[in-house]
C-alpha cells in the first residue's frame, strides 16, 4: 500500500468516503431517528441528506488540496485526530457540537474539562486518529494538476446540489433539522462553531453600554447575597416534591420557595449573563447589575468557585484559590470555601449597599462525586465514572442527589451566617441552569434550548430574608409577589428594590418584592 503511488485527486475522493464513514455514526444515527423510515419519501430525505454532507465535504476538502499535497496531509491529519476527539465527546455525551456547546468547551477551566475525560478516549484517539494520521503521512502521493482539481470538486458539488435542486420536498426536513446536523458533521462542528463563539466573543469585548443612572433612597445598611447554583435541577429538591430526602437543613429554615422557575439557556456563561441583565436577555450589550450598582456607589464584590462571570468592574472579585488560603477544614476544597470571611468581610465595608454574588461549582458533572466532601455521600453506590452511559440509574441519580444534599448544607450554613448580621439581609439562590441524568439518552447539559428537556431547564429558585429585612420592607412575614412562572429575568429589578435603588431601567413586572 506505502509502495504504491496515488494521485492526489484520488486520495482527495477517499479521504472524503473515508471522513463520512469513520466520523459520521451519530449524524447518520440522528437521521434515521428523526425520519419516518415506513414511508418512501424518507429514503429519499435520507439520500438528500448524505449527498448534502457529501458535496460539502468534496467542495472543502478539494479547496484544501489546491495547496498542495503536503498542506493537504498535514490538513487530513489534523482533522482526523480532531475528528476522533469530537467524536469521543458526542458519543460518550450524546452532545451536538453548536456554538453554544462550543462555547461551553472553550469556556470551562482545565480543572472541570479534565473531569470529562475518560480512558476510552485514547481508544478513539489511536484507532479513529492517530492510524488514519499515520497511513496518510505514509502513503505516497504524486500532484494532480489545479485544474483538474478544481473542476473534479466543482462538478460534483455543482452535480450534488442539482440533485438536492431536483428533490427540493427535502429541503423542509433540512432546513427544520439543519442545526442538529451541523453540530455532528465533521469537521465542520467543531470547526466552524468554534469561529462563531470566537467571533461573538470578539462583539462581547466591546465596550459595554451604561445603563441609565438611578440613586439610593436610602442609607440603611442593606445586604443582598445571592448565590448562583450550577446545574441543579429542581426535581431533585425535596423542597420541590422529591421523594429523597435532599434538603433537611433547608427544611428548618423560614425559606420560600419558587415553583415554577425556568432558565434562560442550558449553559454557564448564557444564564449568568441573563441573571445580571437588566431585561434578562443575555446579549444585550449593557452592563451587568454588578457593575452597575458598582457604578452607582454599592460595594459589590463576586466570590468563584466556577466560570462565567462577565467582565466584571466591581470592589473585589475572588477565587475559590485566594479564599482557600483563609480557609480551614475539609469545606475548604468544595464550595463553602465562598462562605470564608463572609460576615466579616460584609461588616467591614463602610458603603450602606451591599451586594455579594457567590458562583458555586455545584452540581456540575460528569464527576459529581467530587463535588462534595465524602462524609456527604449519604446516597449509595454511587457513580464514579465520566461515562455516566456506564452508571446504573441508581447509582447515577445518587451521586448527583448527593451534590443536592451538600447544596442544602452549604445554603443553609451560608443563611445561619447571614443570620448572625442582625442586618436588612435579601438571600437569593437559583442554578444557571438544569441536568440531564439520562433522561431522553441525554446527559450533563448545553442541549440546543429548543430541544432540550425541561430538566435542564427547569430550576429551583429559594428566597431566604431576615427580620430586619421584612422590617424594612414593611413585611409582616416573609413574602415573594406570586407569579405562574418565575425565571432569571426576575433578579435584576428584584434586587434593585432590596437595595432601594431607583432607576428608569426597574421593571415592575420582574420584581418579586412589588406588591
Amino acid at each position: 500500500m506505502f509502495k504504491k503511488e496515488y494521485t492526489l485527486l484520488r486520495i482527495v475522493i477517499v479521504s472524503v468516503f473515508v471522513n463520512m464513514i469513520l466520523y459520521h455514526y451519530p449524524f447518520i444515527s440522528y437521521i434515521m431517528e428523526h425520519l419516518e423510515l415506513s414511508k418512501v419519501s424518507a429514503y429519499i430525505t435520507f439520500a438528500c441528506v448524505i449527498i448534502a454532507l457529501f458535496g460539502v465535504q468534496v467542495l472543502l476538502f478539494h479547496l484544501i488540496a489546491l495547496f498542495g499535497v503536503r498542506f493537504f496531509k498535514l490538513f487530513l491529519m489534523i482533522t482526523f485526530m480532531a475528528n476522533s476527539i469530537a467524536l469521543y465527546f458526542v458519543q460518550t455525551y450524546n452532545v451536538i457540537l453548536d456554538r453554544a456547546m462550543m462555547g461551553n468547551a472553550f469556556n470551562t477551566r482545565y480543572s472541570e474539562a479534565s473531569a470529562y475525560f475518560d480512558p476510552k478516549i485514547f481508544i478513539y484517539i489511536i484507532f479513529l486518529g492517530i492510524l488514519p494520521s499515520i497511513i496518510i503521512y505514509k502513503i505516497k502521493i504524486k500532484p494532480s494538476k489545479k485544474i483538474g482539481i478544481f473542476l473534479s470538486g466543482f462538478g460534483m458539488f455543482i452535480l450534488s446540489v442539482f440533485i438536492l435542486y431536483m428533490n427540493s420536498f427535502t429541503w423542509l426536513w433540512l432546513d427544520k433539522n439543519a442545526k442538529f446536523l451541523g453540530g455532528l458533521a465533521m469537521p465542520w462542528s467543531y470547526s466552524i462553531n468554534a469561529i462563531r463563539v470566537e467571533l461573538k466573543k470578539s462583539r462581547a469585548n466591546e465596550k459595554q453600554l451604561l445603563l441609565p443612572n438611578g440613586k439610593f433612597k436610602n442609607n440603611k445598611k442593606t445586604v443582598v447575597v445571592l448565590v448562583i447554583g450550577e446545574s441543579a435541577r429542581a426535581s431533585q429538591f425535596s423542597l420541590y416534591g422529591y421523594s429523597k430526602d435532599t434538603n433537611p437543613q433547608l427544611e428548618k429554615e423560614d425559606v420560600l420557595v419558587l415553583k415554577n422557575t425556568y432558565s434562560t439557556g442550558t449553559y454557564t456563561t448564557k444564564s449568568v449573563a441573563s441573571i445580571l441583565s437588566y431585561d434578562g436577555s443575555p446579549s444585550n450589550g449593557y452592563e451587568p447589575l454588578t457593575n452597575y450598582l458598582h457604578r452607582m456607589g454599592a460595594y459589590v464584590e463576586w466570590r468563584a468557585n466556577n466560570w462565567g462571570a462577565p467582565k466584571e468592574k466591581i470592589d473585589h472579585f475572588y477565587k475559590a484559590g485566594e479564599l482557600k488560603k483563609l480557609c480551614k477544614g475539609e469545606g475548604c476544597n468544595y464550595d463553602e470555601v465562598l462562605i470564608t470571611n463572609l460576615n466579616k468581610s460584609i461588616l467591614s465595608v463602610k458603603k450602606s449597599k451591599i451586594l455579594m454574588v457567590l458562583h458555586t461549582a455545584g452540581s456540575h458533572g460528569p464527576t459529581y462525586f467530587k463535588k462534595y466532601p465524602p462524609s456527604f455521600e449519604h446516597f449509595k453506590p454511587v457513580c464514579k465514572t465520566v461515562d455516566l452511559k456506564e452508571c446504573s440509574k441508581k447509582s447515577l441519580f445518587n451521586a448527583y442527589d448527593n451534590t443536592i444534599l451538600y447544596t442544602d448544607y452549604f445554603l443553609a450554613k451560608t443563611i445561619d451566617k447571614l443570620k448572625k448580621l442582625h442586618l436588612p439581609v435579601l438571600f437569593l439562590y437559583l442554578s444557571d441552569h438544569g441536568e440531564s441524568l439520562g433522561e431522553y439518552n441525554l446527559y450533563l447539559h448545553g442541549t440546543p434550548y429548543a430541544i432540550a428537556p425541561d430538566f435542564q431547564k427547569k430550576i429551583p429558585f429559594i428566597v431566604w430574608e431576615s427580620k430586619e429585612f421584612l422590617k424594612l420592607k414593611g413585611f409582616k412575614k416573609p413574602y415573594i409577589r406570586a407569579k405562574k412562572r418565575y425565571g432569571q429575568n426576575d433578579i435584576f429589578s428584584t434586587i434593585l428594590d432590596a437595595l432601594g435603588f431607583e432607576s428608569s431601567i426597574y421593571i415592575k413586572e420582574n420584581d418579586l418584592l412589588y406588591r
